[in-house]
């Protein structure tokens, strides 16, 4: 599997219901790239991903709060 070829499928086939999972998978593709050039040439996707979530007005998920503990 391409990871930038994934990341492009991602891109063009995303939809608002999916983005944040998108987001989240093409992330993930993302960090198992070793070659700096190949980096750079997701990076245009990932800069798209970027820009429709906020054109979308989505936030990601807050993160988990951990329980107190001794009360």
């Amino acid at each position: 599997m391409d990871p930038v070829a994934e990341i492009k499928r991602i891109y063009f086939s995303t939809s608002k219901a999916r983005l944040l999972d998108d987001l989240a998978a093409a992330i993930d593709l993302l960090k198992s790239i070793d070659s700096e050039e190949e980096r750079e040439r997701a990076a245009v996707y990932m800069d798209g991903l970027s820009q429709m979530r906020a054109e979308w007005g989505l936030k990601s998920a807050p993160p988990a709060r951990k329980a107190k503990r001794g009360r």
